[in-house]
């Protein structure tokens, strides 16, 4: 039986959609079969596995409502053993219309039973809330996985959240565990990121991850970046171009950006050098 995790947290912003992709191509690489169900509304999960929302016809917004079968939902990607439940912009509305439905916060539980035993591992990318479904993730998950990015209210809204996972462990979903905490955009250079991490741990102990997601990322070329119409492959990572596209026809010898201004360049006259070009027989 596969093990259902989700990635939850209701501030926004701390990696929660990065980390699920990059855990889910780990896995894979590992040659571990992995659904990731997008419950996101922004779909970012979806767009960064190669998923064109524009052309899906079955997301999780019509399991969900239109009790769609799942099976009809799943599209495959470009790394071997990872499929998509994609996620659409819909979602938005679905816990109103969730509010009269008989179980409602057991909806996604019943949508991933019948599937459960055909991956390794199904990981749920919430959205930056507490609604009803992150609820409903919550209740049909086996753990939970916590990203916190390493900034000034980062634990404030933690409380929150463990509040919600002891009210659904106490009522909906007795099984449900802390799968650990995850430091996001660690910077070890910063000294409020390391109070952060020390606050975490001294919190949490070993709930805590040894990883942390640093925010520093490689400087490449920008000849080398993937072009937007590149669909992710099971070795791609994502980089960041710093330097605009340099024509076919220029050459340049060093690796400078074009835009820095040229400190070799002549200065303008001082006064001394007016005064003597003043003096000069040759200029009166």
């Amino acid at each position: 039986m596969g093990k259902i995790i989700a990635l939850a947290n209701q501030k926004g912003g701390v990696g929660k959609t990065t980390t699920t992709i990059n855990l889910a191509a780990s896995l894979a690489t590992l040659e571990k079969t992995v659904l990731v169900l997008d419950a996101d509304p922004q779909a970012n999960a979806s767009s960064g596995l190669g998923v064109d929302i524009k052309e899906v016809d079955c997301s999780v917004y019509e399991c969900i409502i239109d009790h769609a079968d799942i099976r009809d939902a799943i599209y495959t990607t470009d790394i071997e053993g990872l499929d998509i439940v994609p996620s659409h912009i819909d979602l938005v509305g679905a816990e109103i219309e969730m509010l009269n439905m008989k179980d409602r916060e057991k909806v996604l539980k019943g949508l991933l039973q019948p599937i459960r035993d055909e991956y390794d591992y199904i990981l749920i990318d919430c959205s930056p809330s507490l609604g009803l479904i992150t609820v409903n993730a919550l209740t049909a998950a086996d753990s939970v996985i916590i990203p916190v990015q390493c900034e000034y209210f980062a634990l404030e809204g933690i409380s929150k959240l463990l509040n919600t996972i002891k009210i659904i462990k106490s009522k909906l979903n007795p099984k449900l565990e802390i799968e650990g905490f995850l430091l996001t955009m660690y910077d070890s250079r910063l000294r409020l990121a390391r109070q952060i991490y020390d606050e975490v741990k001294r919190h949490f102990q070993e709930l805590v991850f040894r990883t942390n997601a640093t925010s520093s990322s490689p400087r490449v070329p920008a000849t080398d970046c993937p072009s937007s119409s590149t669909m992710p492959t099971r070795r791609a990572r994502a980089t960041t171009c710093l330097w605009p596209k340099r024509s076919s026809n220029t050459t340049r010898k060093d690796n400078s950006c074009p835009y820095t201004r040229n400190t070799t360049a002549t200065s303008r006259p001082t006064h001394s050098d007016a005064d003597s070009t003043r003096s000069s027989p040759q200029n009166r």
